[in-house]
């Protein structure tokens, strides 16, 4: 089943990597392209901001087990100058580069504890780092009419001069019109030079207040900074080419943020944009919009010292859909750490039936093999390829560990039947997939399966009754299960003995 994803654009339901007639399909030499919206570094990201990129990199995981890793090329820019981040070094009397690298770091390390899969730096291009290609696209679109200068240096994108302005975030259907000032306020607080209250900024003049930060401008303009917007369509083009697969983000930045990109960036190439467009819904906190006056603004740091662990945030950022409004609890983080321990126990449980005793469910933070293998999980792959129904998907995956399910573990004895490698190989692409990562001490890894349980109980009984002929024979039945039990004073414990 291929990726069917949904399209803010067309309003509709798209298959990933259906490309145009006559273009190449996907492959190494033309790969998929996938470019995300990154974070502002002024300040640490809070788990709204990582909702989406959690989100993201489900999808990108998907991409890989659908395509293979060399043929995804994912990127995901840093904004590190904006009017924040010059405010922030502003007030703290650092460099921009200094304040910039402290958030970036932090941001790389949440991300590391989300266990969202590393960028190559590559791939992970920075606003000052792409000064020289924004310049170039300002200087097409400037030559082409669709940019002008004004007295002060500044550099506009004219909104009236393409046509298409609005289809992504559908203005007309809200009757604003290019020429009146968007959702009633200017894109910019720099509106006394614009032509037009629509226009928004390309290039910003240096102005006092930005201190060190500036750059040579495009031809004819003033030394300063790239606008926020055209970053984007810069770094995107670079990388990914002028037209790409699929272009994500928050839906926050539907509106300017992206209708500004597909604007400026195929006035200036005179191409399709982004043949797909996907974003994601806020997350709520208690029911309400995040805001630090609410108290209820929270980061990574914030949550670890309630006791919850980073697979059990992810967890919790996951557990709706992606297009819905999620809301987050500190209740929700109980059933998260609930859930996640289910996935650890149905792990546990059939990883000893594939390989007969103990093996190190570590294996599953290492990439699957990219077969066509699902076993059991197959419905949970069809729900993550339609529309990363992520709710479905777990409905499925907690559903096979049903009463039949077990039932059938403990009809199949003790061999290596190729059922349980393949529910196995399934079972890593889903955990995969979904970013779990396992990182209890290794020997608390492993759940007691309910049949092992059940003839430990069986044995201690008989044990009890002074039934030593069955307590023996029960004895090595768990030890050619893979168990070892532990007779104590008032109880047992079961250990699994080791290859």
């Amino acid at each position: 089943m291929a990726i069917r994803l949904y399209d803010s654009l067309t309003r509709d339901y798209k298959v990933l990597g259906q490309r145009e007639p006559g273009a190449p399909p996907v492959s190494k030499e033309h790969p998929f392209t996938f470019y995300n919206c990154g974070p502002t570094v002024y300040g640490p990201a809070h788990i709204g901001n990582f909702r989406t990129f959690v989100v993201n990199d489900v999808l990108r995981r998907l991409l890989i087990l659908e395509f293979g890793a060399d043929q995804v090329r994912y990127v995901r820019n840093v904004t590190d100058v904006d009017d924040k981040t010059i405010r922030r070094a502003r007030e703290e009397g650092r460099p921009l580069a200094e304040v910039t690298k402290q958030w970036t770091d932090k941001f790389h390390a949440d991300c590391a504890t989300l266990n969202c899969l590393p960028l190559d730096p590559q791939f992970e291009p920075t606003a000052t780092g792409n000064i020289a290609e924004q310049r170039r696209m300002i200087e097409v679109l400037m030559q082409k009419g669709h940019a002008y200068r004004t007295s002060d240096g500044s550099v506009y994108f004219k909104v009236a001069s393409f046509f298409g302005y609005g289809e992504l975030s559908r203005l007309k259907e809200r009757e604003l019109q290019p020429g009146a000032a968007l959702l009633g306020k200017p894109q910019s607080a720099d509106a006394d030079e614009k032509e037009d209250g629509s226009d928004f900024a390309l290039w910003k003049a240096w102005k006092p207040e930005d201190g060190p930060v500036k750059w040579p401008g495009p031809a004819g303009a003033a030394d300063g900074r790239p606008g926020w917007h055209i970053e984007c369509s810069a770094m995107s083009k670079t990388l990914l080419g002028e037209t790409i697969d699929l272009h994500s983000g928050g839906v926050d930045l539907l509106f300017p943020h992206h209708e500004n990109e597909i604007a400026q960036s195929q006035c200036c190439n005179g191409v399709q944009f982004s043949r797909h467009w996907y974003h994601s819904e806020h997350l709520l906190v208690d029911g309400k919009k995040m805001s630090k006056s609410l108290g209820n603004l929270y980061t990574l740091d914030d949550l670890s010292p309630k006791h919850a662990s980073p697979a059990d945030i992810r967890f919790a950022l996951l557990a709706g859909h992606p297009r819905k409004q999620l809301n987050f609890t500190l209740d929700s983080l109980h059933a998260a750490k609930s859930a996640v321990k289910q996935i650890h126990d149905l792990a546990s449980e059939i990883t000893l039936r594939a390989h007969s005793s103990a093996y190190p469910l570590t294996v599953f933070n290492q990439p699957p093999h990219l077969n066509s293998t699902w076993g059991a999980f197959g419905p949970v792959r069809d729900a993550l390829c339609d529309d990363l129904n992520i709710p479905l998907a777990l409905g499925h995956l907690f559903g096979v560990r049903n009463e039949d399910y077990v039932r059938s573990m403990v009809r199949s004895s003790f061999s290596v039947p190729a059922k349980w490698e393949n529910d196995f190989e399934g079972l890593r692409k889903v955990i995969f997939a979904l970013g779990i990562r396992f990182t209890a001490p290794q020997d608390n890894l492993f759940a007691v399966p309910s049949d092992i349980k059940l003839l430990a109980d069986k044995r201690w009984a008989a044990r009890q009754a002074k039934d030593f002929k069955t307590a023996d024979a029960l004895r090595k039945e768990l030890a050619a299960a893979g168990w070892a039990m532990l007779d104590g004073k008032d109880g047992y414990k079961l250990e699994p003995l080791k290859k």
